[in-house]
């Protein structure tokens, strides 16, 4: 799938291109194949709990520009247990209106993917164009999030001019149950106005599949002074929605989110990544 959205200039940068398949053999899950092009890799995975396979996404130049392109296809086969996450937060820097595009895509297929990655900042003068497509079936199971931070609210960095394109989508057997689009231009009101994000500078939406009401409960019960978040269900989809001054309160929100809903909906403890404790 090609990651440069239709009518976006996009002079040459950065080509990277990720990809990852896990098989479950005797009941563990590890990685038969694991492809990359450009500086996107994993460089090892790892076993903390068993059976599950954690591996950690790692970009080397530590950010993205304009013109650069990432691309991420991730195949988790039957009776596969996949966790990814990140060591560090994704960062998208300023640029001249050329615009920096991701498109990650998880397919799973009877199996269980869990998506955890730290937050993702986009700095003031950032022009981004990213997707996430998790694509299922009924058997599969997923936990995943996404925590888009404008600027950097810490440094008192608005993102005060720019452009995000940001979508993320959940299929199901080739029918969408979630497609979320969000459109923001950093000179616009989108930020500041009631309708918009109301001056909150993190965004953050987790999903659970499949999820019924006793799901929603347990999600209900983890709260945070520090952010404002709320959870609904549609059509077997845990939403949960949360917005903050910074990241790190959702992220920390939804950590403890997926300590509650990991025994619940993936009969499993929570383990950490080891590389959150870095």
């Amino acid at each position: 799938m090609n990651s440069v959205p239709a009518g976006i200039a996009h002079p040459p940068g950065w080509r990277a291109h990720l990809k990852l398949q896990f098989a479950a053999r005797d009941g563990v899950t590890y990685l038969p194949l694991r492809q990359h092009q450009g500086p996107l890799l994993v460089q090892r995975v790892f076993h903390p709990e068993g059976a599950p396979c954690h591996a950690y996404l790692v970009h080397p130049p530590g950010g993205v520009v304009g013109g650069d392109e990432l691309q991420l296809d991730v195949d988790v086969e039957e009776g596969a247990h996949a966790l990814l996450t990140t060591p560090a937060a994704t960062k998208f820097y300023r640029s001249d209106s050329r615009f920096a595009c991701q498109m990650q895509v998880l397919t799973l297929r009877r199996s269980t993917l869990e998506w955890l990655p730290q937050e993702t900042i986009f700095y003031r003068g950032a022009h981004v164009a990213s997707e996430t497509r998790i694509q299922l079936d009924k058997q599969s199971k997923f936990i995943g999030w996404e925590i888009p931070c404008l600027g950097l609210p810490a440094r008192q960095e608005a993102f005060e001019n720019g452009q995000l394109r940001l979508n993320l989508e959940l299929w199901c057997d080739d029918s969408p149950l979630l497609v979320d689009r969000m459109r923001l231009d950093g000179e616009g009101n989108e930020r500041s106005a009631r309708w918009g994000l109301s001056g909150y500078e993190a965004i953050g939406t987790l999903l659970a599949w499949p999820a019924d009401r006793a799901a929603v409960d347990l999600v209900r019960s983890v709260t945070s002074s520090a952010a404002e978040s709320a959870v609904t269900l549609v059509d077997g989809v845990l939403v949960c929605r949360a917005v903050a001054a910074q990241a790190e309160p959702i992220r920390l929100l939804f950590i403890e989110i997926w300590q509650k809903l990991r025994p619940y909906l993936l009969g499993r403890p929570a383990v950490l990544p080891r590389i959150w404790a870095t």
